[in-house]
């Protein structure tokens, strides 16, 4: 098999762990039916599995470091097919929640390993391409595998969705050992090193305009099916197509964002995505308030998806630029901050779902996003007096033009 296909099957598998993470968005409310638990209940399925992907990841891959890539990447498949198998045929809510823990653990070594065997593998020229197409297949499963979940979870039973997912991840794993080649492990990096760098101001500011941009969208994405459901009035025959048009829309501001990044900055591009995501969610609240019309309430979300992905790309390159000397860690470190931003985020609007109301979440969400938009000026303040007391910071001459 060609490396370009490694790089693809690779993509492959962190489409299923993203699955297992996001589709539960999609079935919430089936989820709180069959199971007849509230929804709040149910949206914290979102937040333990987000909490413990954030804080169990680093450690697991400082203690497996040293070892070889493709065995660890069947091993972190083989914890994720075990949880969407107990996920499967446990019954009860404290079964799933305990699963979603198993699940949880697995998924965060996959995708990180992924990654690693991704660089590792890639040509010099191409390592970029590779890791952008194995963060695709995570993307994608916002996509396709949420609507798709929600197609599956009505013909035949939410549940059926978690063994399907298994059932690819046992596929998935025997192809895996056959044809992902030996790649060694690298020298350990404490823990204790990686979380020296929260110290430096700016990689703080940082990892905060990625928790409060992240969280504020976690609070309304998290119950957007009973808010579609039960808030905007859609119908259930045209949800999953509408969760279709949403993913889409995601994948399209991710691809803008990396666009505008190069042509006009991270910070113009930061600022006016977030100041989009911010209108959007506020029309969105107004919308539902006063019309149940399906059209301009699809149209708001396709611009709330695309304005709130269009920060992915940019955040990500922000975060290298400010210490481009330690890309791993500073990826690694806002790989965590996401998924402890979403569990926040996830477990804010459960808390706004049982004791404010179901429609308070977007209202909630729109002032994470602005707080975030906050934070960005801050950094872009920090950083332009750095340049000007100490010279250039690194990755300032590709910003000078865009920071005025």
């Amino acid at each position: 098999m060609s490396n370009t296909w490694r790089i693809y099957l690779l993509a492959l598998v962190t489409f299923l762990v993203g699955t297992s993470e996001y589709v539960i968005s999609g079935i919430l409310d089936k989820i709180s039916d069959t199971m007849g638990i509230s929804v709040t209940s149910a949206g914290q399925l979102v937040t333990i599995f987000s909490f413990v992907y954030a804080i169990s990841t680093p450690i697991l891959m400082a203690l497996t470091a040293k070892v070889e890539r493709q065995k660890l990447l069947v091993w972190g498949l083989g914890i994720f097919v075990i949880g969407n198998i107990l996920s499967f045929v446990l019954p009860g809510y404290s079964s799933f929640l305990a699963a979603r823990v198993i699940m949880a653990l697995g998924a965060g070594m996959v995708v990180v390993t992924a990654l690693d065997v991704a660089a590792k593998t890639a040509a010099p020229s191409k390592q970029a391409s590779a890791i952008a197409t194995v963060v695709m297949g995570f993307t994608a499963s916002l996509i396709i595998g949420v609507p798709l979940g929600r197609i599956v979870a009505a013909l035949f039973g939410w549940k059926s969705v978690f063994g399907i997912l298994a059932l690819a991840g046992l596929v998935a794993m025997f192809v895996l050992y056959a044809i992902i080649p030996r790649v060694q492990g690298d020298k350990p990096i404490p823990l204790s090193e990686q979380l020296a760098f929260l110290k430096n101001g700016n990689v703080a500011l940082g990892l905060a305009i990625t928790f409060f941009w992240l969280g504020g969208y976690s609070i309304a994405y998290t119950y957007i099916s009973p808010y579609l459901l039960d808030v905007a009035g859609l119908k259930e025959g045209i949800l999953s197509g509408v969760l279709l048009a949403f993913g889409i829309a995601s994948l399209v501001g991710s691809k803008f964002g990396g666009f505008s990044t190069d042509k006009w900055g991270v910070f113009p591009t930061l600022s006016g995505g977030m100041l989009l995501h911010v209108i959007a969610l506020l029309l969105l609240s107004l919308t539902v308030t006063y019309t149940h019309s399906w059209l301009p309430i699809v149209i708001l979300l396709i611009l709330w998806s695309f304005a709130a992905w269009s920060s992915g790309p940019t955040q990500q390159f922000n975060l290298v630029r400010i210490e481009p000397n330690y890309s791993g860690i500073m990826l690694s470190l806002n790989q965590s901050m996401m998924q402890l931003s979403m569990a926040a985020g996830a477990g804010l609007g459960g808390i706004l779902v049982d004791r404010v109301s179901l429609s308070s979440i977007t209202w909630v969400g729109m002032v994470g996003v602005a707080i975030a938009i906050v934070v960005v000026s801050l950094l872009k303040m920090r950083m332009n007096a750095s340049s000007q007391g100490a010279g250039e910071y690194p990755g300032m001459r590709s910003e000078k033009a865009s920071i005025k």
